[in-house]
């Protein structure tokens, strides 16, 4: 990834923040669109990368922060090779209660932002020969009650992955990754940072013997960015420790 330059939505908290902690281990420029300012200075602080890393605060749902974050990062660093659609909300409660404010909200940041970010970056993704990765979800695929706003979006995305594929191929490669449970509080902010609290059941339901953490994701995102990948395309990596795959019986 050296020297390529990659754009992350959501980058400052979470799975996002290892996303872009990992990009830039491996020597790539990184843009991180994100709406808590807040955040976005603790990364800055924490990083350490100097000018490698450019902030953009804005949502990804906001064209017009899309078009400006995207243009302004290219005239930085000189092209785009990386997109990474992570930004991602919830609103779970029972479906009687779900408004329709909520629901829209929910599918802005989760699929609709996406496609904004992927429109607007798609010509430089095509000169660089690059790629998208998109954050789907295990819910894409099974759900828990008051999901549906969030399992839709990600449904979406997943949808949205095998199009963009189509449409922006042989140029751009674009594949999902679908994580599982990952704990993520000590990836916050430090006004918001703790130590997960897991049980040793938690860890236990899992086949790979334990909950997953952002660096889990973090890595198959730059192997999916990465020339390694280069015959991927239009995939779904589920990253979920066994999860979607054990049989429960009740």
């Amino acid at each position: 990834m050296e020297n390529r330059t990659v754009f992350v939505t959501g980058g400052a908290q979470g799975i996002g923040r290892a996303i872009t902690l990992a990009c830039l281990g491996e020597g790539a420029n990184v843009a991180v669109l994100d709406i808590d300012g807040e955040a976005l200075e603790a990364l800055t602080l924490e990083a350490g990368a100097g000018d490698r890393l450019m902030s953009h605060e804005g949502a990804n749902s906001d064209e017009a922060a899309v078009t400006t974050a995207i243009a302004t990062t290219v005239e930085r660093f000189g092209g785009l090779y990386g997109l990474v659609n992570n930004a991602g909300i919830s609103r779970n409660r029972p479906v009687e209660e779900l408004s329709l404010d909520d629901w829209l909200t929910v599918l802005a940041t989760n699929l609709t932002g996406g496609f904004l970010c992927a429109k607007h970056a798609a010509p430089h993704l095509r000169n660089a020969k690059g790629a998208i990765v998109n954050m789907a979800s295990t819910r894409a695929f099974m759900s828990e009650p008051g999901t549906e706003a969030y399992s839709a979006s990600k449904g979406g995305v997943f949808g949205l992955t095998h199009a963009l594929a189509a449409s922006l191929a042989p140029d751009v490669r674009v594949n999902a990754i679908s994580p599982g449970w990952i704990a993520t509080e000590n990836w916050q902010k430090p006004s918001r940072r703790s130590e997960p609290h897991l049980s040793a059941e938690d860890h236990a339901q899992h086949w790979s013997g334990r909950v997953g953490t952002p660096n889990d994701i973090a890595g198959m995102a730059v192997y999916l960015l990465s020339d390694l990948a280069g015959f991927i395309t239009g995939a779904n990596i589920t990253i979920d420790g066994g999860m979607t795959r054990k049989m429960i019986y009740i």
